[in-house]
C-alpha cells in the first residue's frame, strides 16, 4: 500500500504541471487549496456515508478517491508519503498502531509496557 501511495504521489507531483484541459489533478492543482479541500472534504463523506449505508463497493470506490484527493492535498503544501509513515510510525512506539493520539496533549506519552494500549475509562 505504501508503494502505491507513492506512486501516486510522484504521478500527481508530475501531473500538477501538465495542462489543466487535459489533466483533472493539473486543474485541480491550478484551482488552489480551498477546492483541494473542499474535493478532500467531499470524498470523506461520500466514504462514510456509503459505509453507514453498508454499501461496500461504493465505501471502496470513494476510499480510493479520498486517497487519490488526500494526495492531492498532501502535494500542494509540500508533504511526502514519508512525512506521514514517519508520523505513523512514532505513533505506534508510543500507542500501538490500532490507538490514536489523545486530544489536546501538547508532550507525547511513552507507554509503559509493550502490547495494546490500554482502554481510557474502561476497567478491567
Amino acid at each position: 500500500m505504501a508503494d502505491s501511495i507513492l506512486r501516486l504521489h510522484q504521478a500527481v507531483l508530475a501531473a500538477r504541471s501538465r495542462d489543466p484541459a487535459l489533466s483533472r489533478t493539473a486543474r485541480l492543482a491550478a484551482e488552489g487549496m480551498p477546492k483541494i479541500a473542499k474535493k478532500m472534504a467531499e470524498e470523506a463523506v461520500e466514504v462514510a456515508l456509503d459505509a453507514v449505508q453498508g454499501d461496500r463497493r461504493r465505501t471502496i470506490l470513494e476510499s480510493a478517491d479520498l486517497i487519490y484527493n488526500l494526495v492531492v492535498l498532501w502535494s500542494e503544501i509540500g508533504i511526502e508519503p514519508a512525512d506521514v509513515w514517519r508520523e505513523m510510525d512514532r505513533r505506534e512506539k508510543l500507542y500501538g498502531i490500532a490507538e490514536k493520539l489523545p486530544k489536546g496533549r501538547d508532550k507525547p506519552v511513552t507507554r509503559l509496557a509493550p502490547g495494546p494500549a490500554p482502554l481510557l475509562g474502561v476497567e478491567g
